[in-house]
């Protein structure tokens, strides 16, 4: 593995969580130690903040605020752009990132006149180079003929046209072998040190949008690049900034399983329910026809402003969805005369005055660990193939199906050693609320005791409760409209 530099904690009195470390890493340059320019800096960085930052809002309160931003400007543009491919080599020179007009205030006026809100620039993608001035690794933007901060020229430019900074960061890492197979402790400290980076050094972060993680084609799991350690992370040094992850490709629409907001990628075929979503969400579509830029584009019409409005920006807003559409500057760091018309074009269309409807309650994000995956089953007779191993597969596309004849179903899942846990979740396939009632035991001790019961219509079931420890927890169905089906069972011990 190249360009990962080992930290190591220098301070004292770090929390329980270890955070403290990635605030004040010092280096190491083969067996030298040498001091990191992150130490000083963040020190007067988070001193600042406690002074400036206010009690933390809600998390709700926030979820309302990004939905009422309407509209932003996703701004792909690294290595790839100088490739014409989304997927760069990870192999790729810094030397061919040479941008000649660099004018992130360019990117800021066109979004302006779009009646944009706020930006979100790709700091790195899934190649791994970064477009900012990183300590954690030499291949990065500094190391290329522009040697500019791109991310501080972008933040500083929004913030001048009065626009919210957003920021997009990539698990995924193939130059840096951040990927199924070769992932290491050194991984988890780089993508630590370098969100502390991104937290501290570029001022107020409204929302980190994550991608790679998770999904079915980067196979990038929770548990190894944990998911809550990063979230708290984030969280710990700016809590009003919002974490979502782009995973909707993997869990359901009716939860928001580790992410603040919901996302929703057109390209890859992820639509929103325009009629159905309670959830804040995200939707995100290209202007032209790809993320990256393509020595195409300036030639290519792209999308029809009119289009844009009447059928993405409106009615997404009206079903609690922000609307983000990407603008990919071209080679020579600038956005395309073709782009700029029609942003344009879309201020002059769109007017911006629909009051947006306010939030209504939801189950709040679930980010910890799920004790039960690929945990040990048993159950009441299943249907056909559909056996109980399916209900805890990670794999929201299978299923348990409970046998037509059985009256009283019931499923367990066995922990193997007791463990605490405070929030039970169940996934529900096919018809909506088939499962009318229901309750939860918990063993303890070589004893069945009664948890819960619940008569929810939800068609995901959120149950959070005091902890409680057990090795078994086994779930009982006592109404059905139809044989249940269960995609899914979750059992977290949840930080409080």
């Amino acid at each position: 593995m190249k360009h990962i530099f080992k930290t190591e904690n220098r301070l004292s009195g770090k929390n329980s969580n270890g955070y403290r470390t990635n605030f004040f890493p010092a280096i190491f340059f083969g067996n030298h130690l040498v001091p990191s320019a992150i130490f000083i800096f963040t020190i007067n960085v988070c001193a600042l903040f406690a002074q400036e930052r206010s009690a933390p809002k809600s998390l709700i309160d926030l979820q309302q605020e990004f939905v009422n931003l309407h509209f932003g400007m996703f701004i792909h543009y690294n290595i790839p752009t100088y490739m014409d491919e989304d997927w760069a080599d990870p192999e790729a020179s810094p030397a061919i990132f040479a941008p000649v007009k660099l004018d992130c205030s360019q990117w800021a006026k066109a979004a302006k006149e779009a009646k944009m809100t706020y930006g979100c620039l790709t700091t790195k993608h899934h190649s791994g180079f970064c477009i900012w001035d990183t300590k954690t690794t030499d291949y990065n933007v500094m190391n290329s003929p522009l040697k500019r901060d791109v991310v501080r020229e972008y933040a500083d430019a929004f913030r001048q046209q009065g626009l919210k900074v957003m920021l997009y960061y990539s698990i995924l890492d193939t130059h840096h072998k951040l990927r199924p197979g070769w992932i290491s402790q050194q991984h988890i400290q780089m993508i630590k040190d370098q969100l502390t980076e991104l937290m501290t050094q570029y001022g107020e972060i409204t929302a980190l949008i994550i991608d790679g993680w998770d999904a079915p084609w980067s196979r990038i799991s929770y548990d190894e690049v944990p998911f809550a350690d990063i979230y708290r992370l984030i969280k710990s040094i700016q809590p009003d900034c919002l974490v979502m992850d782009l995973n909707a490709a993997k869990y359901p629409a009716d939860i928001l399983y580790y992410t603040d907001i919901k996302s929703y990628e057109q390209g890859a075929g992820q639509h929103i329910s325009k009629e159905e979503n309670r959830l804040p969400a995200l939707s995100c579509l290209p202007i032209n026809g790809s993320w990256f830029w393509k020595t195409s584009f300036p030639d290519t019409p792209v999308k029809d402003p009119k289009v844009l409005v009447d059928d993405n920006l409106i009615p997404f807003n009206r079903a609690y969805c922000n609307f983000i559409l990407n603008v990919a500057p071209n080679r020579d760091g600038l956005v395309d005369d073709n782009a700029v018309e029609a942003l344009k074009e879309i201020g002059r269309l769109w007017h911006n005055t629909d009051p947006l409807p306010q939030l209504p309650p939801n189950d709040g994000a679930i980010i910890s660990t799920n004790i039960a995956k690929f945990k040990p089953t048993n159950s009441s007779w299943s249907d056909d193939m559909h056996i109980m191993d399916f209900a805890n597969d990670d794999n929201f596309r299978t299923a348990w199906r409970s046998n037509k004849s059985v009256r009283h179903p019931w499923i367990e899942i066995d922990l193997g050693t007791e463990q605490p846990f405070n929030l039970i979740t169940i996934a529900q396939g096919g018809e909506k609320s088939n499962i009318r009632k229901y309750r939860i035991e918990y063993m303890q001790n070589n004893q069945w005791i009664p948890l819960l019961s619940n008569n929810s219509e939800k068609s995901i079931k959120v149950d959070r409760f005091n902890q409680v420890w057990a090795n078994k927890v086994k779930i009982w169905v006592d109404e059905f409209a139809s044989p249940p089906i269960i995609t899914e069972i979750g059992i977290y011990n949840e930080i409080k």
